[in-house]
């Protein structure tokens, strides 16, 4: 087993929502700036492998017009209970989620970058899979939508690593798991 960590990087509204119910993702354009990326270049950086939710998965396809721009930077993994044929460098994994971490980790490479949504996130807490947390609080209240961390979650202890604070009013919270 090397070093390779599951990474969680990822936006919330400060009422902890990730999308609205309809799956609306424009409220995170209040905080764009030119030249700020809030971390993502490192992530592009220690990265080589990418996870993520159908559903999310179906909601970045929707956004970008039937691309999916991570399949060109990452090796990628959508994590479904349906059966599919991997297309246009993306893996359909139906599989137990701790099997495919402990494949991943047990190969060379950079870490996994975990995208979300809430389903997946729950799964992998509950199998204690997530080494890391990056989470952007982005200034705004939705009241309602999917939320990050869904109930029922397995309890996690976690310790603070950093907090940075951007102009745009951005406030990015990294944990680390305890070991």
């Amino acid at each position: 087993m090397n070093n390779r960590k599951v990474v969680l990087y990822i936006s919330q509204s400060l009422d902890g929502f990730i999308a609205t119910n309809e799956d609306d993702l424009s409220w995170l354009s209040i905080v764009e700036k030119e030249g700020l990326d809030y971390g993502y270049n490192q992530i592009l950086e220690r990265c080589d492998t990418y996870l993520v939710g159908r559903k999310t998965y179906d909601v970045i396809l929707n956004l970008t017009g039937g691309d999916f721009p991570q399949a060109k930077l990452f090796d990628c993994y959508v994590i479904t209970r349906q059966g599919r044929k991997a297309e246009n460098g993306v893996i359909f994994y139906t599989g137990i989620i701790e099997d495919l971490i402990h494949e991943l980790k047990s190969k060379p490479g950079k870490d996994i970058y975990c995208d979300g949504g809430g389903q997946i996130v729950k799964m992998l807490l509950d199998k204690n899979l997530i080494d890391e947390f990056i989470i952007s609080i982005i200034p705004t209240i939705l009241g309602d939508g999917k939320r990050l961390f869904i109930g029922g979650s397995t309890p996690q202890n976690i310790e603070l690593k950093e907090t940075e604070r951007f102009e745009t009013g951005v406030v990015q919270l990294r944990y680390n798991k305890k070991r």
